[in-house]
């Protein structure tokens, strides 16, 4: 499954840890699929249970609930050292870690860089659903709200305008390409709650 990615590409995949799945973005480089965590219960599973599954899907709303902690209807299943969702394809295996500083616009922050060689693969079929316009609008909207709490709670209003903006930007963009999504009207609400706290 491994060759589907082509190199130097970020795709975003689902990682399945112990109880946890959350959308990341994978680059492969050799062998291996490299992604980045910046906290959370991903990372604090990995480093307590160094096992994950990496999935493919092509519902973007899948990705975007995930990411924004929206419930899911999912159905799980177990090896005996990783966790996958049924249905998906994917690969499994160990995954290498490494703790480093990162800095960006938002700040200083702890990343933890990892790799993750396929053990195994996981059998599973999508449904021919090609990904619109509007999908990626969508996802880069989920994208920028993460960003803009952060930028929210550590007050920097400049950087939280900007990324507030182009939420709203691509969300008419969205809209006009046909996009009608509950999910966008909720990350609307919250990134205009989350300015109004740094207005």
């Amino acid at each position: 499954m491994l060759e589907h990615f082509n190199e130097g590409q970020v795709y975003e995949v689902l990682l399945v840890t112990h109880s946890n799945a959350t959308p990341v973005g994978a680059v492969r480089k050799g062998e291996a699929l490299n992604f980045k965590l910046f906290g959370g219960r991903s990372a604090e599973e990995l480093k307590a249970h160094p096992y994950a599954s990496i999935q493919i899907t092509n519902d973007v709303e899948l990705l975007v609930k995930l990411a924004l902690n929206i419930p899911v209807n999912v159905e799980f299943a177990e090896g005996t050292s990783h966790r996958w969702i049924k249905g998906l394809p994917g690969i499994y295996g160990e995954v290498k870690l490494m703790e480093e500083t990162y800095e960006d616009e938002l700040g200083n922050a702890t990343v933890l860089r990892c790799s993750l060689k396929p053990e195994g693969v996981i059998e599973g079929s999508l449904p021919p659903r090609p990904i619109s316009r509007a999908d990626y609008l969508l996802l880069e909207m989920a994208v920028d709200l993460t960003r803009l709490f952060v930028t929210t709670r550590e007050v920097k209003v400049e950087l939280a305008r900007n990324l507030y903006e182009r939420i709203w930007i691509n969300y008419q963009m969205y809209k006009r390409f046909g996009g009608n999504s509950e999910i966008a009207e909720k990350i609307m609400g919250w990134a205009v709650s989350s300015l109004r706290w740094n207005p």
